[in-house]
């Protein structure tokens, strides 16, 4: 799912991502246009799951503000109900590690190409020093035995 960050963030603080969670419910409600009583809804529900802190307190980070930014939208102007914003976000994150899965094998398979054009490598360079030079005025004799008749 493509972010959307709230307009006129700037950057996070340092050693934080956007997964980084930082925002009390009251922050996260107004960055993402909702009320606190909708985020603690979607909580419920599943639909966005913030961090939580020792004592249980809801923690939402940038990611979390832009997933209810996308909810609403969903919601509002796509009319999309409930259920079926959070099947969407369901499969988004499963196309996600899917994407991640698909990058993995890829990056696999050419680490095993690359080490097996080495070992060919290595097996051809091997042939070479066996092979052994010949002066070109040497003949070369085929022998074939005679048939032995019985």
């Amino acid at each position: 799912m493509s972010l959307r960050f709230p307009n006129g963030f700037g950057g996070l603080p340092h050693g934080t991502d956007e997964t980084t969670p930082m925002f009390v419910i009251s922050v996260a409600a107004e960055l993402s246009g909702l009320h606190a009583q909708t985020l603690r809804t979607y909580d419920r529900m599943g639909l966005v799951s913030p961090g939580r802190t020792a004592g249980g307190g809801r923690r939402y980070s940038m990611r979390d503000i832009a997933l209810l930014r996308e909810v609403q939208r969903l919601s509002q102007e796509d009319g999309v109900n409930l259920a079926g914003i959070k099947r969407i976000i369901e499969l988004e994150s499963e196309v996600d590690a899917l994407r991640s899965k698909v990058a993995e094998l890829t990056e696999e398979l050419a680490a095993a190409y690359a080490a097996a054009e080495q070992a060919a490598a290595a097996v051809h360079a091997s042939y070479r020093k066996e092979l052994v030079p010949m002066r070109r005025e040497t003949a070369l004799v085929v022998w074939k035995p005679k048939r032995r008749r019985f």
